[in-house]
């Protein structure tokens, strides 16, 4: 049993790595679309302030994540992989056709269906977690919009007169700031999801491990308030490595096909999507990087004229956002009936 309980704390630190893996585009798209640096670069840069996420912000999304919507009495380790594997299966579908789909929603639809799978819906807990975690799918993309349009227009009303070409080689530098901004807040929100599963997982097994001596008992957690200093460290060493790898498909379709950036605009893109995910993460939600910096680069693409927004690829992203949640939470479910069939209850 403890080795499969190890299994599932490497599968979820897969999912971490797929994560970064999928989400990379967030992080990169604008500042290899407007050619700031190259995409080896960019996944570098990215993956840095991915990691040191882990020493800037607090655990509040882990914890909510951990004990505040899924009821802690019926998980089980099945649920828990279950659950991850509806996550990766989706997301990597996701990838493949180069849908920027929420790494984040795939993991909370996933763990969603296996525990319904498991106990139908009694399992949720319908509070206020799941209020601002199903309210966020639509706020953040609105907010991301809303403040990449604002800060658009107060950039150019701001250097009107200045030329082109010191606006570009002003933006050029100030991407390298707002990139780094983005993809810590991209860290610092996403680890911690992975984090919160993997506590869980503990806190279930926590009477298994709580016997145990030497290096097994690294593993003892007595409830889903703390946060072990090696989850920490290993859910953002993983994203950051996924990052590293890139998802190139994605970033195609961030960086050029929604709209055509600029420094000025890729700098304001990134910086509404940074001040949206470091507030969500403040007040312990966890939200969609994707979606966030999606709808910032719209209401920044938007600043130029609406027609400058080719808004037949944003409705396919839409789209794949509605889907997530109920299309991982059905891999999920079907995982854990095979699951239970053929590991055991």
């Amino acid at each position: 049993m403890l080795y499969y309980v190890l299994g599932i704390v490497i599968v979820a630190l897969i999912f971490d790595f797929i994560n970064g893996f999928h989400d990379s585009a967030n992080s990169i798209a604008t500042i290899v679309g407007t050619r700031v640096l190259s995409p080896i670069a960019a996944v570098i840069w990215a993956a840095f302030f991915n990691f040191i996420a882990a020493f800037v912000f607090t655990t509040a999304v882990a914890k909510a994540i951990g004990k505040g919507l899924i009821d802690l009495n019926i998980v089980t380790p099945n649920v828990i992989l279950a659950g991850l594997l509806g996550a990766i299966i989706w997301d990597l579908v996701t990838w493949f056709y180069g849908i920027p789909s929420s790494s984040s929603h795939a993991l909370i639809g996933g763990y969603a269906g296996a525990a319904i799978a498991k106990a139908g819906f009694a399992a949720l807990i319908l509070g206020q977690k799941w209020v601002e975690t199903l309210a966020f799918i639509v706020i953040s993309p609105l907010f991301g919009m809303t403040l990449g349009f604002v800060i658009m227009v107060a950039l150019y009303w701001t250097f009107h007169r200045t030329s082109p070409g010191r606006i570009n080689r002003v933006f050029k530098r100030g991407q390298l700031v707002s990139s780094a901004m983005f993809s810590l807040a991209h860290g610092g929100n996403d680890a911690q999801k992975t984090m919160g599963i993997i506590v869980g997982l503990l806190v279930v097994v926590e009477p298994l491990l709580a016997q145990e001596t030497g290096w097994l008992k690294a593993l003892y957690v007595p409830n889903a308030d703390e946060i072990p200093v090696w989850v920490i460290l290993s859910a953002h060493a993983a994203i950051a490595l996924g990052t590293l790898f890139g998802g190139w498909r994605i970033v195609h379709t961030m960086g050029s096909r929604i709209t055509k950036l600029k420094p000025i605009s890729g700098f304001a893109a990134e910086g509404a999507g940074a001040i949206a995910i470091i507030m969500a993460t403040t007040m312990g939600i966890p939200v969609s990087t994707t979606h966030t910096i999606t709808g910032a680069i719209v209401g920044v693409g938007a600043t130029h004229r609406f027609s400058a927004v080719r808004w037949g690829i944003a409705g396919r992203i839409v789209w794949a956002w509605v889907i997530t949640i109920p299309a991982s939470a059905a891999i999920a479910a079907i995982c854990y009936f095979l699951l239970r069939t053929f590991v055991g209850a």
